[in-house]
């Protein structure tokens, strides 16, 4: 997504908690209309320049079509052949049961699927695909909005440049990017930036008109701006203007423009597109089906912080790829200490200041979503649904690609964090 999306997405689910929803079935785009016919009627229209894309139920288009409303950069998944997925489709996960958090009512992890607005879900157990399923505006060939999911693929980057040593995560960022050093950026280090730990005075309360929230959303839109506009034009150009906050290293604040931050320093530091280098170093090599795509602003920089769209197999391959170490196919694409940093998790004291309930004893890095349970699981995160759920006691991967009417997580966790480690127990039985 671009920041006109990013504004949009937090919107719509401030309207969504003001009025009474409908279910996943009565919300079903093709049931509604949405762009269905030659041409669409016009009421059932979901385009520019309406500021309303992102509002429930017209959400449960638009994240299968972004790219139709927003410009977009390609990630490249070459001219070779795609690798196979082997199968061993499983029906007995449908009957798997588990207890709602805050509920004492059992759900079975079929009935979770709607109550999340799923709108495709993947499972992959030993390397192999035990369960698959589309919904909504998804199909195997399209592709969804992965949100804030895309954070965590511009951590690994990160990450795999530090072990490799060509990022150093003890620099100041000033010194990487010179133009942030007038900003809070500055004086952050590299490792602050991707454990956001920085100490950055940036306001996402879309309940005030003056949140800074609102100036990066103009700043960021793709969109061509009023003639009498003189505010940041772009990510980069907004970057700069962000004033410091308190003591970096102290606490835990999950701020998208921690990624944007990175994202720049990814691109300085290989001389290399963002969305060019996500399809160099992982698209091209784990034997992806379908090219990925990237939002970007209004001078071409991709939105580190949100904005690919991808399909659920090739994100269920990443995710494998996470599971395996940094290995896929018999081909090893970054060292084993990358993934082995992120599993070890982020500062917990400070994570826990945030308040995150469904996450308590949880922490962050490089912009994972560290659990610290039994399994040892983590996750790519993302509004509205989206995850990248990796157990590796298990041997599991979950992708699910969803558009619940409310973005924030806490809305979804109670019914799928149970959920996902009923069917990591379920999994592990089975396969005793």
């Amino acid at each position: 997504m671009g920041g006109l999306a990013t504004t949009l997405v937090l919107l719509s689910s401030v309207q969504a908690e003001q009025q009474a929803l409908l279910d996943a079935t009565a919300s079903h785009p093709v049931q509604l209309g949405w762009m269905q016919g030659f041409p669409p009627p016009s009421d059932k229209l979901i385009m520019q320049p309406e500021s309303d894309f992102f509002s429930f139920p017209k959400l449960r288009w638009t994240v299968c079509h972004i790219r139709e409303l927003m410009p977009t950069k390609q990630v490249s998944r070459g001219i070779g052949p795609s690798s196979p997925m082997a199968y061993a489709l499983d029906d007995g996960i449908d009957s798997v049961t588990f207890t709602p958090l805050g509920s004492e009512q059992p759900m079975t992890w079929k009935k979770a699927l709607s109550a999340n607005y799923t709108d495709g879900i993947l499972i992959l157990h030993q390397g192999k695909i035990v369960y698959e399923k589309y919904f909504g505006a998804l199909h195997e060939a399209g592709k969804h909005a992965a949100m804030s999911m895309t954070k965590s693929v511009t951590g690994l980057l990160a990450e795999i440049l530090v072990v490799e040593g060509k990022l150093d995560d003890t620099a100041r960022v000033s010194s990487i990017v010179p133009e942030l050093g007038q900003s809070a950026f500055g004086t952050a280090t590299v490792r602050q930036v991707m454990d956001m730990t920085t100490a950055l005075d940036f306001s996402e309360d879309y309940s005030d008109p003056n949140a800074d929230i609102w100036i990066y959303s103009k700043a960021a839109s793709p969109l061509p701006k009023p003639a009498d506009y003189r505010g940041p034009n772009g990510y980069f150009d907004y970057l700069q203007t962000v004033k410091l906050d308190g003591d970096h290293g102290e606490a835990f604040g999950y701020k998208t423009i921690n990624t944007d931050a990175l994202g720049w320093m990814i691109s300085r530091t290989t001389k290399t597109d963002f969305a060019h280098l996500l399809s160099e170093r992982i698209w091209t090599r784990v034997g992806a089906e379908q090219d990925g795509y990237m939002t970007v602003d209004a001078k071409g920089a991709p939105f580190a912080g949100g904005g690919l769209s991808a399909g659920l197999r090739d994100l269920g391959r990443l995710g494998q790829l996470m599971l395996n170490g940094g290995e896929l196919n018999g081909k090893r694409l970054f060292p084993e200490q990358v993934v082995n940093n992120i599993r070890a998790g982020g500062d917990r004291t400070a994570f826990e200041k945030a308040g995150f309930r469904t996450l308590a004893g949880g922490s962050y890095r490089s912009m994972w979503w560290v659990f610290h349970n039994e399994h040892g699981a983590y996750a790519a995160r993302g509004v509205h649904g989206q995850t990248i759920y990796i157990d590796p006691t298990a041997q599991m991967v979950i992708v699910r690609l969803a558009s619940h009417p409310q973005a924030k997580n806490a809305h979804t966790d109670p019914t799928s964090l149970p959920a996902y480690q009923a069917v990591a127990d379920y999994l592990l039985k089975r396969s005793r």
